[in-house]
């Protein structure tokens, strides 16, 4: 991104700005429901200590008065529960009356909130936003990839971006980028003039939707499709790009890609956003799993075999929090804990993790090296595998996890099932050295994932991604949807899109 271009005669010298949105992936496949306790609620300080870019001294800070307002922040789960979403977008309504007006809005979301009740949480959001603020405000947008550009919300923000790598190691930098450019057409010539400042949108909607297991970044086809974005950002007249994958595990029409490309130039961006489409479509059966794809049984064939690397990750993808699983789901554990092989002590098993509250409690009221026998998970989603029961010892107690609260080890031989107090995605080597454990010397590691972030990546000498039941199913079409739109590759194979541009800013339409 480089420094901030020149303030400019006609330019905004100290534009107000303010910070709001709310933030979860929710599958609306999985029966958890995200309330309150799944949000984190940041205001003013807190809310713009958040930004290490905004931070004092910094070149964007000072180029803006900023005003933080309120942000909900929640871990993926399942749909929101609707008194939920009220409460908080009318808190971001309230603060937007109360703090306004604004030059300028840093809106900041997911894209893949669904609502309990509802099928375009973030265009509802962004409507109200936008009548909260008025027509003249310009509203920056960052998202993550795996978001969705309905007609409503492209038409009632500005600017648009998203991440460029999967997994999301651009997270911070993508919002850098959104708070970048909404100063940059701010300090512009045209910055004091609603209209001019806002640069034109070339949509293009990509009839494909895929789990995000099969569009990494780190391979091809989609490595080369995003690998496309700076050349075509780094043309005159163009301000972004970005692609969507959307998010597969909502039922909802807006779910499909999208490609979005703004800038100054309408036949330009017109004609590198169609392209860009055409890409994505051409590719569509190219897409791969990020990894080799198996059964359980089958990722466990490799993982026992003698000459196996170890240590051998298993991605238990069908329940992945970070995807909106709901995080109790069973089935793993309970086919993990009817094999000798594994609680036998000849080999080293960590299996992460379940949430319950009460088989935590009944460790804890046990204590460490004692013999328990529980019943734990399945207590939001039951439809894979019921309860699972659970005799072992005691390994550890660990208490203060910010997102997990109090969690048990409970070893069964070799096998060390991690049960937690909330829902918990285990990503970091940190996150089993705390309770006691040592990913680096155990022989099999099983995580709620899908594909491996980037210090589980590291760890694995080898991994399968198994294809396991649960909230987000790798497997699509066993998941049943109903409300996509017609023609979404791979629910629908008939038929070919025409992949035209719908290029807009606000008070102006048309296709190119």
């Amino acid at each position: 991104m480089g420094p901030l271009p020149a303030l400019t005669e006609g330019g905004l010298a100290a534009p107000r700005i303010g910070i709001a949105g709310i933030s979860i992936e929710s599958s609306t496949f999985s029966p958890h429901v995200s309330g309150d306790e799944a949000f984190t609620i940041r205001t003013g300080e807190e809310l713009i200590g958040y930004y290490p870019f905004l931070d004092a001294g910094r070149e964007l800070r000072e180029a803006a008065t900023w005003v933080p307002l309120y942000h909900g922040r929640s871990l993926p789960g399942g749909a929101v529960d609707p008194e939920t979403y009220r409460r908080m977008k009318q808190a971001i309504l309230t603060a937007i009356r109360a703090e306004g007006p604004f030059d300028g809005f840093f809106f900041d979301i997911h894209g893949a909130m669904s609502v309990i009740g509802m099928q375009d949480a973030e265009g509802d959001l962004a409507a109200a936003v936008r009548e909260a603020l008025g027509p003249d405000t310009l509203i920056s947008t960052s998202m993550d990839l795996h978001g969705n550009v309905s007609e409503v919300l492209r038409d009632e923000v500005d600017l648009l971006t998203c991440y460029r790598m999967a997994p999301h190691e651009d997270w911070l930098n993508t919002k850098e980028r959104a708070v970048w450019n909404l100063l940059a057409r701010l300090r512009g010539p045209h910055g004091a003039d609603p209209a001019l400042r806002r640069p034109y949108k070339a949509w293009v909607p990509v009839p494909v939707l895929l789990p995000g297991e099969k569009t990494s970044t780190r391979l091809e086809p989609a490595r080369s499709i995003y690998a496309e974005l700076p050349g075509i950002e780094a043309m005159e007249g163009v301000v972004d790009a970005s692609v969507w994958i959307g998010y597969a595990w909502a039922d909802e029409p807006r779910c499909q890609a999208y490609v979005v490309v703004m800038g100054d130039d309408e036949q330009l961006i017109a004609r590198e956003a169609e392209r860009v489409a055409r890409m994505f479509w051409d590719a569509r059966e190219g897409f791969v799993f990020v990894a080799p794809t198996a059964s359980l049984d089958g990722a466990l064939e490799k993982a026992l075999a003698p000459d196996a690397a170890r240590p051998y990750v298993i991605s238990d993808s069908g329940d992945n929090p970070t995807a909106g699983g709901a995080g109790d789901v069973t089935w793993t554990l309970g086919e993990l804990l009817a094999r000798p092989e594994l609680t036998d002590g000849s080999r080293t098993t960590l299996v992460a993790s379940i949430f319950d509250a009460p088989a935590v409690q009944a460790a804890r009221e046990a204590g460490v090296g004692a013999t328990v026998t529980l019943t734990a998970g399945a207590r939001v989603d039951a439809g894979p595998r019921g309860p699972v029961q659970i005799t072992g010892r005691v390994h550890s107690l660990t208490d203060g996890d910010p997102d997990a609260g109090m969690q048990a080890v409970i070893a069964v031989g070799g096998l060390h099932a991690i049960i937690t107090e909330r829902r918990k995605p285990f990503h970091h080597l940190d996150d089993f050295r705390m309770l006691g454990l040592d990913p680096e010397s155990a022989d099999i590691v099983v995580v709620k994932i899908g594909y491996l972030e980037p210090e589980l990546y590291g760890l694995a000498a080898d991994w399968t991604l198994a294809l396991t039941p649960g909230g987000v199913d790798q497997d699509l079409l066993r998941l049943g949807h109903h409300h996509l739109l017609p023609g979404v590759f791979p629910f629908d194979t008939d038929g070919a899109p025409t992949l035209t541009a719908h290029v807009s800013r606000r008070e102006e339409t048309h296709a190119c």
